[in-house]
């Protein structure tokens, strides 16, 4: 699905370490800018200012709303962002009402990795699919649910967590994410592609057993779910080569085989979808 040309938006990524925004217009991405996030900054108003400050660089009198991923859970209809991780003093923030009142404009708010399966339907390799997840893994593992064309709507913005889901001795996060490199090989994913690529047998079995966990992780979303597609993005996504044919040996203990041959999986590097998706809200709330 292609967005109307008609209506510029904004979309604004709260990530890890900075906040990216870009002005949208249909397909096109007219402007884009970013501002680091002060480390551990106690000062709640400090991130809005940054935000805001970003906003008023980007709008103009024709922008018909602004989108914005966060990495946590929100009350969408509220527009309250909770307890954001990598900002402590975030604990409870009404920033879409804050916005609309010094902008003017609609505020959407919603989890990033919900706005990747959404940027993913509207830009991506979604396009077309009425039902599937949106799985990123990059130093965490997040997911959003697209069901009939829109973000799953549950209660509380919580579901897609897989992550959190138990597994072996921890969470899912811990085994399919940038995390399992870190905790069980002592090094990051990037460093061990690397050294992947000159033949490092470590390496190596490294990414053998991180497909094989995710096919794990994979097996549950399809208990659960059920989708027609799993789109996977993010940072760790790049190694597939090395751990493809080890999640897919897991995959192939699914005891429903009909399923597992309906099911397609498709790894995607769609550019800037973290800010396409956050404009994407837009769309997804009006119903478009």
């Amino acid at each position: 699905m292609y967005l109307s040309n008609d209506n510029k938006l904004i979309g604004i990524d709260l990530g890890g370490t900075k906040i990216q925004a870009g002005l949208v217009k249909g397909n096109n991405l007219l402007k884009t800018i970013y501002r680091l996030i002060p480390a551990k900054t106690e000062n709640q108003n400090e991130i809005i200012d940054i935000v805001s400050e970003l906003i008023s660089e980007l709008i103009e009198k024709d922008v018909a709303g602004i989108g914005i991923g966060v990495p946590s859970l929100v009350d969408r209809e509220k527009g309250i962002i909770y307890n954001v991780q990598n900002i402590p003093s975030w604990k409870n923030v009404p920033l879409a009402a804050i916005l609309e009142k010094r902008f003017n404009v609609p505020v959407y708010l919603d989890n990033d990795a919900n706005c990747f399966a959404l940027g993913e339907y509207k830009f991506g390799a979604g396009r077309g699919c009425e039902n599937f997840v949106g799985l990123t893994l990059g130093t965490g593992m997040g997911a959003g649910i697209i069901t009939e064309g829109h973000l799953l709507k549950d209660a509380n913005c919580g579901s897609g967590e897989f992550g959190s889901i138990p597994y072996k001795e921890s969470i899912y996060e811990d085994y399919c994410s940038g995390k399992f490199f870190k905790s069980f090989y002592n090094e990051n994913g990037e460093q061990l592609f690397k050294k992947a690529e000159k033949g490092d047998t470590l390496a190596i079995q490294a990414f053998n057993e991180f497909g094989k966990h995710l096919g794990n992780a994979i097996k549950t979303i399809m208990f659960a779910v059920d989708p027609n597609k799993i789109i996977i993005g993010g940072s760790v996504a790049h190694s597939k080569k090395y751990f493809e044919k080890s999640l897919y040996d897991n995959l192939n203990t699914f005891p429903y085989p009909e399923s597992l041959e309906k099911l397609e999986i498709i790894f995607t590097e769609t550019s800037n979808i973290a800010i396409f998706g956050a404009a994407s809200l837009y769309y997804d709330r009006i119903k478009v």
